[in-house]
């Protein structure tokens, strides 16, 4: 792989990994403010043209897919 796709996986895999970690947080306090802000931002990332930029994956996807994993622990 490039620097450049390193650089864009990495990317996307530190937003999936917050994505995760703020919606376990939610489980345990759904008022969590920080938790709440994360998801906003990182569900805004997966809808934005930057996300189409670095990846082909499908935003709405993924976010379905990290939901329904969580869903299933």
């Amino acid at each position: 792989m490039t620097p450049y796709e390193n650089l864009a996986n990495g990317i996307v895999l530190r937003a999936v990994e917050d994505y995760r970690d703020a919606l376990r947080d939610l489980e345990v306090n759904p008022r969590y403010p920080e938790a709440l802000r994360t998801v906003s931002d990182v569900e805004r990332f997966f809808h934005s043209g930057w996300f189409s930029v670095l990846t082909s994956l499908d935003g709405v996807v993924l976010m379905e897919k990290l939901r329904k994993e969580l869903n299933e622990k």
